[in-house]
């Protein structure tokens, strides 16, 4: 006997139909799985057979060959078991193969037949949907995120007896079973509903207008930012509320943002389909492995799971040299390759770096009445961060100390929700600008076409000559000014960029001048 079911396969961040192939034939009795199996795969064997045995069903003594196909892609995890344990009931003639035909499995079965979850289930979902395969069955745990999806019919199975039910119904059947159940995930706040939660707001920030500033100049031109200033100034407090004033999350990117933590296994059920900005915050004691990702099986890290939001660097001088140094080619490709003598594994790492740090150990230079460090410990420390890591950042902007009497007479700051909105009119003109271009924000512009979006007459260029002239800046510098100049613009509605905007820019640029004494 020989039948063949569907399940999904994920290499990096694809997804794809894997065929499962099961043939029952006379000959020495054996169970082979074949088809680039990792260890979890194979294993399924047992899992399968004796989660069968429990359930009332005992394999046949013959020689029974399960294949995965195309068996020229290495198969890695536990969703294969609902998929496998289908193609054997399908051979032993307890069910109908030919009305699974559009149906597809995933999911690890346990010895005692409970369907337990598994990590992939969205982008899983969105390949079958892509293949044509109108029913998915996975377990009970994953079924809102997988409803996500529209397009195709998710079932959610808890143990072998729903999933034989399942099996043995017919079509019209199928499509009533577990209704009830959907119906109280979706009105319990499913995949489609919309967490409530208390958002920190820009609006409990007092003082920093600079600072600010700063935050609302990166987020609408994603320009990388540093904030620089001692202890207690508010840095971590202004960063914290950035993920607020950037712009929803479209339902591409929203769906591409689950898909990640989908894989990565960081997916909340109730989350799937109500994606905010991702707001990570790695401790300064992530290895590079962490904030890459890796692993025997690579799993997306910090900086996959950043993507489309902010990657928020605390005491970004206390992360060691090695890990920094990760940033470097995913700040540049917007990607992370990890390599393997299995294969290599892709993942999107489109984010805003937002960093803070002391300018010292102490965290009070250039104050040199409250700071006692040398020069040498000054130097050491700030070298942490490297040159190419610094100029990969266009904003550097300084926190001053915060006096009582900002707090106790200072008024309360524009809320987040009157930032986001200068904001998100920003990068609409940045949309209408680059059109289908390359290009999405100004902070992404090369150095070549810095100039050729972001022109300037002839009283501007003369003010940047005369600021050039004056070795207030290096060429590199140069084109950084002209990207936050534009953007600066952009948030004041402005088609050109004028004096002010220039001057603005320059004062941003110039942060780093006043700790690294260079550019």
């Amino acid at each position: 006997m020989f039948s063949s079911m569907y399940a999904g396969g994920i290499a990096g961040m694809k997804a794809y139909p894997v065929r499962v192939e099961v043939d029952i034939s006379r000959g020495l009795p054996g169970f082979e799985l074949v088809g680039s199996l990792g260890k979890e795969v194979r294993e399924g064997k047992e899992r399968v057979q004796i989660a069968l045995k429990n359930a009332g069903f005992s394999l046949p003594v013959a020689r029974i060959t399960v294949n995965l196909s195309p068996a020229d892609i290495q198969k890695e995890g536990t969703g294969y078991d609902l998929a496998i344990a289908a193609g054997l009931l399908a051979c032993m003639g307890t069910i109908d193969p030919g009305s699974l035909a559009e149906t597809a499995f995933l999911g690890e079965l346990a010895l005692d037949g409970e369907v337990r979850r598994v990590n992939g289930v969205l982008p899983v979902a969105l390949a079958m949907r892509e293949a044509g395969i109108r029913n998915l069955v996975v377990p009970a745990e994953n079924a809102a995120e997988g409803e996500s999806v529209s397009g195709i019919r998710v079932t959610g199975v808890e143990n072998m007896k729903e999933f034989l039910t399942y099996l043995q119904a017919g079509p019209e059947e199928r499509s009533r079973l577990f209704s009830e159940r959907r119906e109280g995930a979706r009105q319990g706040g499913g995949a489609g509903g919309q967490e409530k939660r208390g958002t920190p707001d820009f609006s409990d920030v007092y003082g920093q207008e600079s600072a600010r500033r700063a935050a609302e100049i990166a987020a609408a031109g994603f320009h990388h930012l540093l904030l620089a200033g001692p202890p207690g100034a508010g840095k971590t407090m202004i960063a914290s509320r950035m993920a607020g004033i950037l712009p929803p999350l479209t339902d591409g990117e929203r769906m591409e943002v689950a898909s990640i933590y989908s894989i990565a296994g960081k997916l909340e059920e109730r989350k799937a389909g109500s994606f905010t900005r991702p707001f990570v915050a790695p401790h300064h004691t992530v290895s590079p492995q962490g904030l890459a990702g890796g692993g025997r099986l690579p799993r997306p890290g910090m900086l996959s799971l950043a993507h489309r939001g902010i990657l928020f660097l605390d005491e970004m001088a206390e992360f060691s040299s090695e890990t920094l140094e990760v940033l470097r080619q995913p700040m540049e490709d917007k990607t992370v390759r990890i390599v393997r003598s299995r294969g290599s594994w892709t993942y999107p790492a489109d984010f805003m770096l937002v960093g803070a740090m002391n300018p010292c150990p102490c965290g009070y230079y250039p104050d040199r009445n409250r700071c006692g460090c040398s020069d040498t410990q000054i130097r050491r420390y700030l070298s942490r961060i490297s040159g190419p890591i610094l100029d990969r950042i266009d904003i550097v902007a300084e926190t001053a100390a915060v006096q009582l009497k900002d707090l106790r007479g200072g008024e309360k700051g524009e809320s987040s929700a009157a930032v986001r909105k200068r904001v998100e009119e920003a990068r609409q003109r940045q949309k209408l600008r680059f059109g289908n271009g390359p290009y999405r924000f100004n902070g992404e512009l090369s150095g070549r076409d810095a100039e050729r979006y972001c022109a300037l007459g002839t009283g501007e260029r003369r003010f940047l000559e005369r600021v050039f002239e004056a070795g207030e800046m290096s060429l590199r510098a140069y084109h950084k000014v002209l990207k936050l100049a534009r953007t600066i613009a952009d948030l004041d509605g402005e088609e050109t960029i004028g004096t002010r905007h220039l001057s603005e820019a320059v004062y941003y640029n110039g942060g780093r001048k006043q700790f690294w004494k260079g550019e």
